[in-house]
Formats: structure tokens, C-alpha cells, sequence
């Protein structure tokens, strides 16, 4: 058996809140959650996520390793 006084007060209907909104209610030792990111809101889970390229790296790996050719001809020589 739990001893007595030692857990702490569970909340079995604490409130999860994002950008001031309740999001869901889950159960917890806190009677309000606030989070900045949750499955809601994830580029992971919504499929807004997008590969931002802004320093070429995908088109220097796909001209080294021969998967695409290069532009110019003064990066042939690079290595």
C-alpha cells in the first residue's frame, strides 16, 4: 500500500494550454500545463514542415559525389 503524504496531488483533469489556449486535458501533478509546441502546432505532425536550403549544402553534395553536374567549370577543380 502507497504510504500517506509523501505523493503529490494528482489532477486527473489539469487543463494543457497553447499560445492561451486549451489545447486537451491529460492528467497531472499540475493543474495547468502551458507549452509552446504540441501536436497540434508541430511542422512534424501537420506537414508544414519544409526543407530550407539557403547555403546550397544539398547541391555541393549531390555535384561532389557525381549525382548532379556542375555549373561552372572553376568548382571542377575543387575538392
Amino acid at each position: 500500500m502507497a504510504k500517506s503524504n509523501i505523493h503529490p496531488e494528482w489532477y486527473p483533469e489539469a487543463k494543457v494550454y497553447c499560445n492561451g489556449q486549451v489545447v486537451m486535458t491529460v492528467g497531472s501533478t499540475k493543474p495547468e500545463l502551458h507549452v509552446d509546441i504540441w501536436s497540434g502546432n508541430h511542422p512534424f505532425y501537420t506537414g508544414t514542415q519544409k526543407i530550407i536550403d539557403t547555403e546550397g549544402r544539398v547541391d555541393r553534395f549531390l555535384r561532389k559525389y557525381g549525382m548532379r553536374k556542375s555549373q561552372s567549370s572553376s568548382e571542377d577543380g575543387k575538392k
